[in-house]
């Protein structure tokens, strides 16, 4: 079952979410060419301490790191390591904060330097279809409404969904019920209701939709070792439109 939060509870998950924002803000200044993913990592572990949040990622079912680091054809999971962000790289980055018991879930993906126009595309296609997933997360509508509105869009522009990994409700855990696949059968699925919370996440290839994981269990990769990108945001239905908690 889906659990609906109270004001106090969404309340407490836009504190979350505030902290959270201000940790992305803060590594997407940083992302630039040169610098190591281990070094963004540390930034964000060190903006979320300071305004009392934690990393909600570390050593969750024993992740090492504190956000994922994602570059080019790694579609989610990428660990933070000594490779140095090149030009003409994207990179997706996917950060939690639990704050007070509650938890945020964002992400976002940058272009480092000059990137292709492809990459300009399938970065612009995913981050509509997260706007067009939102857009349809709208109490008594139901889940798979918000997961075609981002298949439609996403496939229209020549670009396909990853099936392999999905959105999530959040609250008190970091991956609650219901799962919000980003493809599927309009209509179908849990009817939306008011206090809801959920992390709407499209993840998106310029290739096929398969993914492989390699050998550290956690780095997803595209099968074909082309592009992907990655946008999140953590979301309560309303009554009307929904509210975002990672704005």
């Amino acid at each position: 079952m889906s659990v609906l939060r109270n004001e106090d509870e969404i309340g407490t998950i836009r504190k979350a979410g505030s902290i959270l924002v201000a940790a992305l803000q803060t590594i997407k200044r940083y992302a630039k060419q040169g610098i190591r993913t281990s070094d963004l990592d540390i930034i964000a572990r060190d903006e979320i301490l300071k305004h009392g949040g934690y990393p909600a990622f570390k050593d969750y079912r024993g992740f090492p790191g504190n956000i994922c680091t994602s570059i080019n054809e790694v579609v989610v999971h990428g660990i933070p390591s000594q490779r140095k962000l090149e030009n003409g790289d994207i990179i997706s980055i996917d950060v939690g904060v639990k704050f007070s018991g509650y938890f945020a879930d964002a992400a976002i993906t940058v272009g480092i330097g000059g990137i292709s126009d492809q990459a300009k595309k399938l970065i612009e296609v995913a981050e509509r279809a997260l706007r067009a997933g939102i857009e349809n997360a709208l109490a008594d509508k139901r889940v798979t409404d918000i997961s075609c509105s981002i298949q439609e869009l996403v496939e229209a522009n020549g670009f396909s969904v990853v099936r392999a990994f999905v959105g999530h409700g959040i609250g008190t855990e970091l991956h609650e019920k219901p799962e919000i696949p980003n493809f599927g059968v309009r209509g179908t699925g849990i009817r939306l209701r008011q206090g809801m919370v959920l992390a709407i996440e499209p993840m998106i290839n310029a290739g096929t939709y398969e993914v492989e994981v390699g050998d550290d269990g956690w780095t997803a990769v595209t099968k074909d070792r082309k592009l992907s990108a990655h946008f999140e945001h953590t979301i309560v239905v309303r009554d009307g439109e929904a509210e975002i908690l990672t704005r």
